[in-house]
């Protein structure tokens, strides 16, 4: 999805949600003669209307993989141009989320991954090769099948587009809810232009990145792109208060004695609590430390023939994210933690994308997209986060066990996929597109669970080793789409999608500890659990195939009301794959069926844009997911249908210029997601005991509850007034988000499970120099909100994972 949005023309919304519904009976046109979706930025500026400092500057966007105007595209969709990204200060997708109504995101600290749900839908387990987003991600058009695409560093972008609703018919896979496109800006023949910017900020924070365009002769450019990113941790480590050793010996010596009772061939004696066992020094929590490089090249030897292709390494040497104590332990700051499990990650990735476009004759254009990529990574986590400190070597306060590790041993996957599309182009009646997609994923982890007694040092309560070396998917796809032009005013959009999936596991195994009379240590890397000596056994085999396959498809109309307003209603389908869990169990695919209606319009000349949506979705076969304890002990992650969820919602986005110096920008959302029928059970959670049949116990009857992470009611305002100096232009802007209450969780647990309605204000000062220079001061989070985007209590004290604390800083740029 290629979206252009000069920066003199930055998207600026206002108004209250309830023009919504007054709005959808206002709208504009589709256009008979769309471009291929593969026009870069200069091309699609060529179609922008010369900047008018009292209108909004028109944006271009791809959503239905044609080169159309926002407010001609009858699409719900959100175009944020590479000005309103810095000035945000996006870098991650969990940045984007509050700029587009109906979306966020959260952060998974045991894999260190974002999961992303929109419009009351998601897949918080969505985190390894073993479940699928409903969002998904896409760079240049290529999608990105892992959840750690969405921590990669946004850079060097001409925009992202973000689709809200289903996208089964041309986005294919996995936008089962809604699609994120990031656009990367791609060489440009014969421009010597470049950029390069360092920052600095609070947390030791350093940034520096650049890009610059390089040409080669008149058929050939290069462009080359880098970041760098990085923060000292926001956690803070907490000192150990240890028990005197009458205390320890109080604490220990029945569990001692009950132990070498029932073991004697395999006795332990008392040791005193460690101090070193506890993180005192090095990286914390929380931290940043990424790079990336991308090489884009650039050969059009003809008008009718033009081969993009990239290539991108990135780089993560930052740490996971913490689960906090939501009730702090007297003494302590909030942002600090009982560590005893070191932090670290390391993921590399490097991908290549491609994209040939070529125009046939005057009516017919051809467009080859292919992509790989291949990822490394591996990861320390301390689960239970100091929940409940140890009272001896081998226990701990009630509630836990006292020491757990969710460490990602080795993690590798590889991708690739080939799309060829043809369409028409030019004015014409009828309007159409078709295309074939076949994708191949390679997946593979080690992910290692040490639970102990007290301390790594204690006797052993449970651990596991999940070993899947190869699980894979094969995708194959047939897709068309056309639109009848009726007349001027009248257009009929009809589309299908038709996708065959097949997924295998080869060799996979869950291992547990089950030797009492092996030596009680953690499970570690240099342990091979499928060995013999080191106490585990194999308990599950993984081993199945699962095929599936799905019509998905998009019935529409649109009508022009006049030049400035349109109307239009929508019917569209989409479709996640059913897959296999542990013990080679296969659980069934889920689907979406939205039925829509919304306006786009532009009033005052063009001084005012509002572009509105109604929508109602019936979610079918919910692949709810969660690590459960089997009857016989043993642990894995399960997944079962449920019966879905009734959703329905309000959208709306508002662009204005005051005057034009004043800009404001307004988005909300109201929604309201319910569950229908689901019994669900989670060792994340402390339930009830229940005997539902071929339930995990204990477990919880949720039907009825709201969906997670999704408020009733959204909104964000945003405003900016341009200064005109003798040398430059000065630009303060607020940018405040505000969202009334939302679960955490589909068990809706009280208020530790919830977070509560909060306002988060964001400031910037940016001065833009006549010499090409500027400064760019912020503050993100002033308020220095706490607020939560995920919730546990599995070891006993509620925990949460949080948005970062308040952080300011400052850039410093030059473009030439």
């Amino acid at each position: 999805m290629n979206v252009h949005v000069p920066q003199s023309g930055k998207r600026l919304l206002l108004s209250p949600i309830s023009m919504a519904i007054l709005a959808l009976v206002a709208g504009t046109n589709v256009a008979h003669a769309a471009e291929p979706a593969d026009a870069q930025a200069a091309a699609v500026a060529e179609q922008a209307t010369p900047a008018d400092a009292s209108k909004i500057t028109e944006v271009y966007v791809t959503a239905t993989k044609r080169s159309t105007s926002l407010q001609k595209t009858p699409v719900a969709v959100t175009a944020l141009n590479s000005a309103a990204l810095d000035d945000n200060h996006v870098q991650t997708i969990q940045d984007v989320v509050n700029l587009v109504p109906g979306f966020s995101a959260t952060g998974q600290g045991d894999h260190g991954v974002i999961t992303m749900t929109m419009r009351g839908i998601g897949n918080d387990s969505a985190k390894t090769e073993y479940a699928d987003p409903e969002v998904a991600t896409f760079v240049d058009g290529i999608y990105s099948p892992r959840p750690e695409g969405a921590t990669a560093l946004l850079f060097d972008l001409e925009a992202i587009e973000v689709l809200r609703g289903p996208q089964g018919t041309l986005w294919g896979r996995n936008s089962t809810v809604g699609a994120v496109n990031m656009q990367t800006v791609k060489p440009e023949i014969g421009s010597n232009a470049g950029s390069f910017e360092l920052g600095y900020g609070n947390y030791t924070r350093l940034g520096a990145r650049g890009a610059f365009n390089i040409p080669i002769n008149d058929t050939m450019a290069l462009r080359v792109a880098v970041v760098h990113e990085q923060h000292d941790g926001y956690v803070a480590y907490q000192q150990p208060s240890l028990p005197t050793l009458a205390q320890q010996h109080a604490a220990a010596d029945p569990v001692i004695a009950a132990w070498n009772t029932a073991h004697p061939g395999n006795p332990i004696g008392f040791q005193p609590l460690n101090q070193n066992l506890y993180v005192q020094g090095g990286p914390k929590y929380n931290a940043q430390d990424q790079s990336a490089a991308r090489l884009s090249f650039l050969w059009q030897p003809s008008a009718n023939l033009k081969w993009n292709i990239s290539y991108e390494h990135y780089a993560d040497r930052g740490t996971p994210n913490m689960n906090l104590l939501q009730q702090q332990r007297p003494g302590q700051d909030f942002w600090s933690a009982l560590i005893d499990t070191a932090p670290s990650v390391k993921r590399d990735s490097h991908s290549v994308r491609s994209r040939v476009d070529y125009q046939i004759n005057n009516d017919v254009a051809l467009a080859y997209i292919a992509g790989y990529s291949r990822f490394n990574g591996s990861s320390t986590f301390d689960q239970d986060g100091g929940a409940n400190p140890a009272t001896s070597f081998t226990t701990a306060g009630a509630g836990s066990s006292g020491y757990q590790a969710n460490n990602t041993v080795w993690s590798k996957y590889k991708n690739y996929s080939h799309e060829l599309e043809i369409m028409s182009t030019g004015k014409r009646d009828v309007d159409w597109l078709l295309g074939l997609y076949y994708a191949n994923e390679d997946n593979g982890i080690r992910f290692d669970i040490p639970i102990m007694n007290g301390t790594e040092q204690g006797t052993v309560s449970w651990q596991g080793s999940f070993i899947q070396p190869k699980e894979t998917v094969d995708s194959t796809a047939a897709f068309g789409q056309a639109t009848w032009n009726a007349n001027d005013q009248l257009h009929l959009t009809g589309g299908f999608r038709y996708t065959s999936d097949e997924r295998k596991n080869i060799g996979g195994t869950n291992n547990g500890w089950s030797n009492l009379d092996a030596p009680q240590i953690p499970v570690n890397p240099s342990m091979n659990p499928l060995g013999g000596g080191t106490g585990f056994s194999t308990y599950q085999h993984n081993d199945g195939v699962y095929k599936d396959h799905k019509l998905t498809g998009l019935a529409r109309v649109s009508y022009d009301i006049d030049k400035n307003n349109m109307v239009f209603a929508s019917v569209s389908t989409g479709y996640k794959s059913g897959g296999l869990q542990d013990g080679g169990v296969p659980y069934g695919s889920e689907s979406l069926t939205n039925y829509e209606i919304g306006s786009k319009s532009t009033f005052l000349g063009g001084a005012v844009r509002m572009n509105n949506s109604a929508y109602y979705e019936k979610f079918k076969d919910f692949q709810f997911s969660a690590p459960v304890t089997y009857a016989d002990g043993t642990r894995g992650l399960a997944t079962s249908n449920a019966e879905g969820a009734r959703i329905w919602g309000l959208e709306t986005e508002i662009a204005a210029k005051i005057t034009r110096e004043d800009r404001v920008q307004f988005t909300a959302a109201y929604t309201n997601a319910k569950l229908k029928h689901l019994v669900g059970g989670s060792n994340d959670y402390v339930l009830p005991a229940c005997t539902a049949p071929g339930i995990t116990n204990p477990c919880l009857d949720v039907s009825g509850n709201t969906m997670p992470h999704s408020p009733k009611f959204s909104a964000q305002l945003m405003y900016q007034h341009s200064f005109a100096l003798v040398d430059g232009t000065l630009i303060p802007r607020i940018s405040a988000h505000y969202e009334t209450a939302s679960w955490l969780s589909v068990f809706n647990l009280g208020e530790p499970d919830r977070q509560k309605s909060y306002t988060r204000t964001d400031l910037g000062l940016r001065y833009d120099a006549n010499a090409k220079w500027y400064f760019d001061a912020f503050i993100r989070n002033a308020e220095d909100a706490k607020i939560k985007t995920s919730a546990m209590n599995a070891n006993g004290p509620w925990q949460a994972q949080y948005l970062p604390p308040r952080t300011f800083g400052i850039n410093v740029g030059r473009s030439f």
